[in-house]
């Protein structure tokens, strides 16, 4: 199958006309229904999860999320707003920032976690896109991108919107030690 790519941020407006055709869809999980058929710990997590809300629920409230979703692989020909990068790839969204694009380090580990899971499952999950980050080291969060790069997860992170020299001045997670992280 398509590979799929977990976007770790506000969520994603998985029902965007640019958005929908290329959003995976769990096929473990049963829309709708209330129940965790899975049994991953998250009900009705069809496109994914929110930890904020501790949903199943991603839809994006701010818009940087489904922004990011849409250069990584907006649908491609169909005449309308943009195209991503891989229009067949698939996009898991996985929210840990609110309606005013803050987050906390819990959400952030969750979400990690959550993807990692849903890998270990058998979702051909390849890569984690964070495009956020800080200047606050944190232990746990280290921990959580090292279990990432460990499951075979690319972990993808922005190296910080600053204009600064990140062996000068640390951004988290980009500047973490691990093999899998790419900034």
């Amino acid at each position: 199958g398509s590979v799929v790519v977990g976007v770790v941020d506000t969520g994603v407006q998985y029902n965007h006309p640019d958005l929908a055709a290329n959003m995976w869809n769990n096929p473990y999980e049963v829309a709708g229904n209330g129940i965790d058929d899975d049994h991953n710990g998250v009900v009705d997590d069809v496109y994914g999860y929110n930890a904020v809300a501790n949903s199943g629920n991603p839809m994006d409230d701010h818009g940087h999320g489904s922004h990011c979703a849409g250069i990584i692989g907006a649908a491609g020909n169909n005449s309308r707003g943009i195209v991503g990068v891989n229009w067949n790839v698939k996009i898991m969204a996985l929210k840990f920032l609110d309606s005013g694009g803050s987050g906390t380090l819990d959400d952030a580990i969750e979400a990690i976690e959550y993807a990692i899971r849903m890998r270990q499952a058998g979702v051909n999950l390849k890569v984690l896109s964070n495009s956020w980050g800080s200047g606050y080291y944190a232990q746990s969060l280290e921990a959580a991108v090292a279990a990432a790069s460990n499951a075979g997860l690319l972990f993808v992170a922005a190296a910080g919107n600053d204009g600064e020299d990140n062996d000068a001045f640390a951004s988290y997670p980009a500047n973490f030690d691990a093999p899998s992280v790419m900034s």
